[in-house]
């Protein structure tokens, strides 16, 4: 079987995943800006890395996903004046707007979700790092730059060139050595907020937060670090840049999802034409949501339509009515097992696209097989489909799906820790020990019994 290969967008060529540490996958994908509701352009990122760690996981890595909240920047400090609020009620406000759609939509919660406000104290210890070593500048207003030119490699993530470059508009450009280089800090002006550092009050700028966090949370160097196209430049090769003039490896794999589009023009509140979620969840569930924003590869764009999304609806709604059937026939819901196309397609830097295709396949093998009752056909093609499922994050029989804010937490509980051993079966029946038991580990580390009977599984809580 293929193992997993990745499109590297700093090499231009898909290859295949190696993790620093064995068994293991450390990401950090760069999350939202909580300036205002979160539209469906927003959220795709959250759904595409989603699926790439759901992956990861079935494929028996351990891994650990930092999602970054930025709350603290210029658009947030002009929205709240327009909202007549204190600049972090409204990043709070619009924090928890985010939250709600990656929970409407089953994005898993990271491992850890770091908010800016929270480590400007690793910020400014890095600035400090960066001036020291000559790599950065402060002119004496409160700005602190980092200087470009000094650095051995810069752009090569967008293969640009520094003299093409506009001038970087983060701070006075007369204080500027050359105009292109960036704001690390930004001195404080009246009325705005700010914190106190060696070289004066301010604030951070855009770049330095996820440099700080990646480094805090994930150390020197990690596997992969996400976002989307729109981020390449400048904010990802301005990470890597002061990343690396503080001596820090930082990222071995870059990943970019493509944008949502209406009209063919990237979806963007400055183009007036942004869909909030929270609108269109109005209209669809958020699993067909999902479904239909999952269809694309990740890498193409997505043209939004609501015609194309009833469509979506529609051919998701034939599969959830086979695993319905599917379920009542075998008395029991189907298992959950990853086939070899299944293996095979998400092992192709992730082609969503044609595991979807094998689930048009199966479908219509699982229909053929219950028109006749046979038990054994149609258990087979639900198990497949299920497994896929699972991994895009629309398993109709996922607890995230039947569950509402105010369900009993006896019951999620239940519904997870059974995925989590249906997922352990599946390991086991296609001999994937090693998976199999670290799954076993993660239940017990949560501090869960497991007993493997001749009836089933069992498992009890801990003391």
């Amino acid at each position: 079987m293929k193992k997993l290969r990745l499109y590297d967008t700093a090499s231009r060529k898909v290859s295949e995943f190696k993790p620093i540490v064995a068994g293991q996958a450390s990401i950090y994908l760069c999350g939202a800006t909580v300036q205002a509701s979160p539209h469906v352009g927003h959220v795709r990122s959250g759904i595409n890395f989603d699926i790439l760690r759901r992956w990861l996981i079935a494929s028996g890595y351990n891994v650990t996903f930092i999602r970054n909240v930025t709350d603290i920047d210029d658009k947030i400090i002009h929205n709240a004046g327009h909202e007549d609020m204190p600049w972090w009620a409204l990043a709070m406000k619009y924090e928890r707007s985010f939250s709600d759609a990656y929970r409407a939509l089953n994005v898993m919660a990271p491992t850890y979700e770091p908010r800016a406000t929270g480590h400007i104290t690793q910020m400014i210890e890095l600035i400090e790092k960066l001036i020291a070593n000559g790599s950065a500048y402060a002119p004496g207003n409160g700005d602190v730059y980092l200087e470009v030119r000094k650095l051995k490699s810069y752009l090569t993530l967008s293969n640009q060139k520094l003299d093409d470059l506009l001038v970087a508009k983060d701070g006075e450009e007369k204080l500027k050595r050359d105009p292109r280089d960036f704001a690390l800090w930004k001195g404080a002006k009246e009325g705005e907020p700010y914190w106190p550092t060696p070289w004066g009050n301010g604030r951070p700028g855009w770049h330095i937060e996820c440099s700080a966090m990646a480094h805090a949370y994930l150390g020197q160097v990690f596997d992969i670090h996400g976002g989307g196209l729109d981020l390449i430049f400048p904010h990802h090769e301005n990470e890597i840049a002061q990343s690396e003039a503080a001596g820090y490896e930082f990222a071995n794999l870059w990943m970019h999802n493509a944008w949502v589009t209406t009209s063919g023009e990237k979806m963007s509140k400055s183009l007036g034409n942004s869909l909030k979620v929270d609108e269109v969840l109005k209209k669809v569930r958020g699993i067909e949501l999902r479904w239909y924003l999952s269809s694309a590869h990740y890498r193409s764009m997505l043209e939004f339509s609501f015609e194309a999304l009833d469509e979506a609806v529609v051919s998701f709604k034939r599969i959830e009515n086979f695993l319905t059937r599917a379920k009542e026939l075998l008395a029991s819901t189907p298992e959950i097992e990853i086939s070899q196309e299944l293996s095979e397609a998400l092992n192709d830097d992730l082609a969503v696209p044609q595991v979807l295709a094998q689930i048009s396949e199966w479908l219509k093998l699982g229909n053929s097989a219950l028109s006749v009752s046979d038990k054994a056909q149609v258990a087979r093609y639900a198990s497949y489909i299920r497994a896929a499922l699972s991994i895009i994050g629309t398993d109709p029989f996922d607890p995230a799906y039947s569950s509402s804010s105010s369900a009993d937490l006896t019951g999620a509980v239940d519904g997870l820790i059974s995925l989590l051993l249906e997922q352990r079966s599946a390991a086991r029946a296609r001999k994937d020990f090693a998976a199999a038991d670290q799954i076993r580990d993660q239940i017990i580390a949560m501090g869960i019994s497991i007993e493997d009977r001749a009836d089933g599984v069992r498992w009890s809580i801990n003391g």
